[in-house]
């Protein structure tokens, strides 16, 4: 950029206008990734259509160039909100696993929902008042609140029951100590495995099943607390 004025006595260089639009136009050129060498040849252009074309293209360049970049920070932020949850469920285990003591607990099974979704605890009750004819609701009262009942590779959603009947479905979980850990989604399966291998090297105990209670993180986001049994209590 050659100044448009230069004082002769105090060497002080002065720009016009124009040579600051010139100077903003190399800039933002360098930032499409011109060379200096192929900005200088595209400002020696006499033809103003063709600049005023190249430029049209630049812009549309540079509006694709804001998008990638746009999608390119989502992907990052969704990156960083899956380290931050991991180094969350990291910092909760290092606290250590620890043992609770827990009363007899009755639970109704799901016939067929597996694993929590954002459509089955979207008002999860529902899910197991509709399986029950209507003398039989009246005769069930649930906690608030949802969960995973897992055998081997065998797993169903639950409902804590308050008040009951016997119906198909039914399942009571012996009431003792409990080894418990929180985790996220994607540890979930691998806590598990290490509460029943501390439970059988620890207190000889061999877990048959696992609790896997919902623990909502955030919004449209969950955790789990695994529970698994160890004994009655001491």
């Amino acid at each position: 950029m050659k100044p448009g004025h230069k004082d002769e006595w105090t060497g002080y260089r002065y720009y016009t206008q124009q040579d600051i639009v010139r100077l903003n136009t190399v800039r933002a050129l360098q930032m499409m990734d011109l060379s200096l060498k192929e900005i200088k040849e595209v400002l020696s252009w006499e033809d103003l259509e063709k600049l005023i074309a190249f430029f049209d293209e630049t812009e549309k360049k540079a509006d694709k160039k804001i998008e990638t970049l746009r999608l390119g920070k989502k992907k990052i932020q969704a990156a960083k909100a899956d380290y931050e949850r991991k180094l969350k469920w990291r910092e909760s285990k290092s606290a250590g696993v620890t043992i609770k003591e827990l009363p007899e607990r009755v639970i109704l099974l799901s016939d067929t929902l597996e694993s929590p979704t954002l459509d089955n605890l979207w008002n999860y009750l529902s899910n197991f008042y509709g399986k029950m004819s209507p003398g039989q609701k009246e005769q069930f009262y649930f906690e608030d609140l949802a969960g995973i009942y897992a055998e081997d590779d065998w797993q169903r959603l639950f409902a804590l029951c308050i008040r009951y009947t016997d119906i198909p479905g039914i399942r009571k979980l012996p009431a003792g100590r409990y080894l418990c850990a929180n985790c996220t989604q994607e540890e979930r399966e691998e806590t598990v495995r290490e509460l029943k291998e501390e439970a059988r090297s620890d207190y000889k105990a061999e877990a048959d099943f696992s609790v896997q209670l919902v623990i909502l993180s955030g919004i449209l986001q969950w955790d789990y607390e695994v529970q698994v049994y160890i004994g009655p209590s001491a």
